[in-house]
């Protein structure tokens, strides 16, 4: 990639205020001196493909697409950096939840039920609950059911549609126990589709990272390290950068790191959803 002039940032529109954010962010990065640009697209999957061609400079990763950039620049003898993520990107965990007064006592009981996920390509809600389940003696689809609701195809979870399908389906009996974030479990329950009292954790999965903001090896060092200096010095307190930390779901950035995405590493290959070089290879995925 020949160097530019205005660094370019490509990230997924999963959401309207997705144009909002990065608006703020392209005023506040040229008033301090780094003309940024954005590039949104309807998906993790063209974005990684495109950031991979050399067509925006940084990404703004989910979880799975690092996973699939990852893959992508081992595969070519290229460097992946990790530049920076949200303080709320950090140890999360996903939870297997059922209704209080289920019979399902422990995972083992979930054999031969129903479980609901999120869609296909949600980390929080299919990919890694599900691993968890796997790793603890149950085969999905062969030990439980697995009711999958599938929800804007591409955007890896980030809209969160199909994991509160997923909840509302437990509170409606349809479904014996669903997979989501505990984030989103805590919410749920505040916002009524689950009964605040009407159900309990399963079990858990172990902790993992979410977004990251990542580079290839073709992008100018300097300019990778100023934007991270800029993204690091954010304030919370500064009236023009706490509305879209806000948007964003953050307080804090934070430097980025790699090695909580391993738990996402195992799910990915116990799923076949992309191959070692990136390549998307599980069966009914649209996006």
């Amino acid at each position: 990639m020949a160097p530019h002039r205005v660094l370019t940032v490509g990230a997924v529109a999963y959401d309207p205020k997705v144009v909002t954010i990065w608006e703020g962010f392209k005023a506040w990065f040229a008033a301090q001196g780094l003309p940024i640009d954005y590039v949104l697209y309807s998906n993790y999957e063209r974005l990684a493909e495109s950031h991979l061609a050399g067509h925006v400079h940084i990404a703004w990763n989910s979880p799975l697409a690092w996973v699939r950039e990852r893959r992508m620049a081992a595969a070519r003898g290229r460097d992946l950096t990790t530049i920076a993520m949200r303080d709320t990107d950090r140890d999360l965990t996903s939870v297997v939840v059922v209704r209080a007064g289920s019979d399902v006592r422990e995972v083992a009981d979930l054999r031969g039920r129903v479980v609901g996920v999120g869609a296909v390509d949600s980390p929080q809600a299919t990919l890694l609950p599900l691993a968890h389940l796997r790793d603890l003696g149950l085969v999905p689809d062969r030990d439980f059911r697995v009711r999958g609701f599938e929800e804007l195809g591409g955007k890896h979870g980030d809209h969160v549609g199909g994991e509160r399908l997923a909840a509302g389906a437990l509170a409606a009996g349809e479904v014996d126990a669903a997979c989501m974030i505990e984030g989103n479990y805590a919410s749920f329950r505040r916002e009524g589709v689950l009964p605040e009292d009407g159900t309990r954790v399963l079990t858990r999965t172990g902790a993992f990272d979410h977004c990251s903001f990542t580079a290839f090896d073709d992008v100018p060092a300097e300019l990778v390290a100023r934007f991270r200096e800029l993204l690091l010095g954010m304030s919370y307190d500064d009236p023009e950068v706490r509305p879209l930390l806000e948007l964003e779901g953050l307080r804090a950035w934070r430097p980025g790191r790699v090695d909580h995405y391993r738990l996402l590493e195992s799910a990915v290959d116990q799923a076949e959803f992309y191959d070692e070089r990136g390549e998307v290879t599980v069966a009914g995925y649209r996006y």
